[in-house]
């Protein structure tokens, strides 16, 4: 079975400007996959390459093993869900959804029955009467969803389509969207600057920085053993520390820096000598506890309760600031007291230093 769409050598420039380069990447069928990164990254320039609004300055892009150059988005086997959703505000919810199909002459009868079952399958069977302003947000997006879906694209294009929902509207419309693309089981490709929502969805993600696809993985991959200091600073929260290696073998390296010595795992094989960012979750430091390997002191600057963990946020002796999460929120830090915060070397990640500063 051909790729649902394949990047080869993608290329998108505007003027000097490049927002895209040397794009290359399989996307499978049926896969839910996220492009995340922060705004400007070149992400949804990307999307509008594939969906056919922007042409390529170089590279091929295939869908369903075709090559797309010179088919316009009206014809490619795709469908595209703008951030604002673009519903007719003058339909009803049903005449939305069948909008796609009436385009291309589907008689009223065959319009009529793949309506009704698009709005079961989004949860809507009793809405179709309705108009587009009687609607909360959340059903709006699943009108929106459910009008792409009808005229059966192979890829489903969704911009940052939760983007204007609230906090916990779009907690619920990540498993919304999760279950219909189960359901349906075609190919949906997200764009999202929000961690939470590739995360949670995304059977794999591709978080891209200033035009460039650093990192391709499933979400506990790109979390736990990001390849480079973007990924491992974007994707989470995470303590960062200067250093240089001084000794590194057998996968682990141990580091000196202005904190004193360190130890982590050297995943790429960093050199003595190399300058290099040591890279701890906050979830892995601990707060005064003892025959930890790495470790230094800090000043409590804030505590912050959270329900299930507390968030402590120390100053060290370089000014920066690290932050440790922990389980519950008995018998906390008073801000201003002195404590020791460490971690196992097996919960720090080395990664080369950038040229430019994170």
């Amino acid at each position: 079975m051909a790729a649902a769409v394949e990047l080869e050598g993608v290329n998108v420039t505007f003027g000097d400007f490049v927002a895209v380069r040397e794009a290359n990447l399989t996307i499978e069928p049926g896969e839910f996959f996220s492009f995340l990164g922060p705004s400007g990254c070149g992400k949804t320039t990307l999307l509008r390459t594939i969906s056919g609004f922007i042409e390529p300055t170089r590279g091929t892009v295939r869908i369903g093993g075709k090559d797309m150059k010179g088919i316009g988005p009206n014809k490619r086997p795709t469908a595209l869900i703008f951030q604002n959703l673009a519903l007719f505000p003058m339909m009803t919810v049903a005449e939305n959804i069948g909008y796609g199909l009436r385009v291309r002459g589907v008689p009223r009868h065959e319009r009529d029955e793949k309506v009704k079952n698009l709005l079961i399958q989004v949860a809507l069977s009793e809405h179709g009467h309705k108009q587009v302003s009687e609607l909360s947000g959340g059903q709006k997006q699943r009108v929106a969803i459910a009008r792409a879906l009808a005229v059966e694209p192979s890829v489903l294009l969704l911009d940052e389509p939760l983007s204007a929902l609230d906090l916990k509207l779009r907690q619920h419309m990540r498993a919304e969207l999760r279950a219909i693309q189960k359901r349906v089981g075609i190919t949906f490709i997200y764009i999202t600057h929000d961690q939470g929502e590739a995360l949670t969805m995304s059977d794999r993600i591709a978080v891209m920085n200033a035009g460039v696809i650093e990192q391709v993985g499933d979400g506990r991959s790109v979390y736990a053993e990001p390849r480079t200091p973007f990924v491992a600073s974007f994707v989470g929260e995470n303590n960062s520390i200067r250093g240089r290696v001084i000794s590194a073998e057998d996968g682990m390296a141990t580091l000196e820096t202005p904190l004193g010595i360190l130890k982590g795992r050297n995943p790429v094989g960093l050199p003595a000598g190399q300058e290099a960012l040591l890279f701890v979750r906050p979830e892995a430091m601990k707060l005064n506890v003892g025959g930890l390997a790495s470790g230094f002191d800090g000043e409590t600057l804030d505590v912050a309760y959270e329900g299930s963990v507390t968030h402590v946020t120390l100053r060290v002796r370089t000014g920066q600031k690290v932050t440790a999460t922990v389980a519950g929120g008995a018998g906390m830090p008073q801000s201003g007291q002195r404590l020791h915060i460490g971690f196992q070397p097996e919960d720090g990640l080395l990664l080369a230093r950038p040229e430019r500063t994170l």
